[in-house]
């Protein structure tokens, strides 16, 4: 069941067959206005599925030096620490940024600028994200494993977001790319 004000993906024409694409592909009765109101609700959206992760994290690497093991972590330790932390909170602050420049522009006349940096800030964000959960994940193989196996988890997490994140659409976009050749105009 679509929400007011979203299109369900699974109309039928009036010959009983599906429609062709999402609704991100059938603009035609989609105004410029309406278009980027729905981009940046879509956006705001993801942002906040994000931020919740990155919340937790944050929250938990500031409470870290407080605990009494905090104090016997090695050079290494303290390094993955501080980029994890580092990475979290610059994640944190790039998903944050597109609602408080949304609530500072309203009724500016910017939201495709709010939209365009929503979405540049977003993948920012993803790769801060992806930095501060892999050195978590090696700080915590570390003080748990040792040196040798903090390696194995920090590469594992590593190899994980980049597939999961930006490997795989941009290998999908390639190939959208490559089936759908750019049309010329007569």
């Amino acid at each position: 069941m679509a929400l007011p004000g979203q299109e369900s993906q699974s109309r039928l024409l009036a010959d009983g067959e599906p429609a062709a694409g999402t609704a991100e592909e059938s603009s035609a009765d989609e105004s410029h206005k309406e278009r980027i109101d729905r981009e940046l609700a879509e956006l705001l959206q993801g942002l906040r599925v994000m931020v919740t992760g990155v919340q937790v994290l944050f929250a938990f690497l500031l409470a870290m030096p407080f605990q009494s093991g905090f104090a016997k972590l090695d050079t290494s330790g303290l390094w993955l620490f501080l980029v994890a932390l580092t990475g979290s909170a610059t994640a944190s602050l790039c998903f944050t940024t597109p609602a408080v420049q949304h609530r500072l522009l309203f009724r500016t006349g910017l939201k495709e600028k709010i939209v365009h940096r929503a979405n540049d800030l977003g993948l920012a964000g993803a790769i801060a994200l992806a930095v501060a959960v892999t050195a978590a994940m090696a700080l915590v193989a570390e003080v748990v494993l040792g040196n040798w196996l903090a390696i194995v988890f920090g590469a594992a997490a590593a190899l994980a977001t980049s597939w999961l994140w930006f490997l795989q659409p941009i290998i999908d976009l390639r190939r959208q790319a490559a089936a759908d050749p750019p049309q010329t105009t007569p």
